[in-house]
């Protein structure tokens, strides 16, 4: 088979495989394969060194990792499947940055230390919060039909 024998996707009506991890998604890959990095390093030395100090922070770090690391994995991996794997990981972090942002601003007294999602993520420049929403635009925009 030539080149000039395959019949382009646009041109019989069908949509492309959309690729998550390009363009934009490129960017949201490299972001999340550093919060990944940073989220495990950070839980696991703190899990060592201190946890008796503090374990429900160093724990939700520790689950910000493992979600981090569930999406960069499935924006690389591609597909439909993945994409909708990702969207719902990336809800659950907005959910959950928002639940331990507003409870560490009602009650700071309830976290002995910080943890990734702490304060809506003011100690990641915030990007704990806008990641999942530009993750979440991304990946509606990245539906296959």
């Amino acid at each position: 088979m030539t080149d000039t024998d395959r019949t382009p996707a646009a041109a019989t009506g069908e949509k492309q495989p959309f690729d998550l991890g390009t363009g934009p998604g490129r960017v949201l890959v490299w972001f999340y394969g550093v919060f990944t990095v940073a989220a495990a390093s950070r839980s696991i030395v703190q899990m060592i060194l201190d946890f008796d100090k503090a374990p429900l922070p160093y724990v939700l770090s520790a689950v910000a990792a493992v979600v981090y690391g569930f999406i960069t994995y499935s924006l690389v991996r591609g597909g439909e499947k993945a994409r909708r794997s990702a969207l719902v990981c990336c809800a659950a972090e907005l959910l959950g940055v928002l639940v331990v942002g507003t409870w560490t601003m009602v009650e700071p007294s309830a976290f002995a230390d910080a943890t990734v999602w702490s304060d809506f993520g003011m100690g990641y420049l915030f990007i704990p919060v806008i990641l999942p929403i530009t993750g979440m635009m991304w990946l509606r925009r990245a539906k296959v039909a």
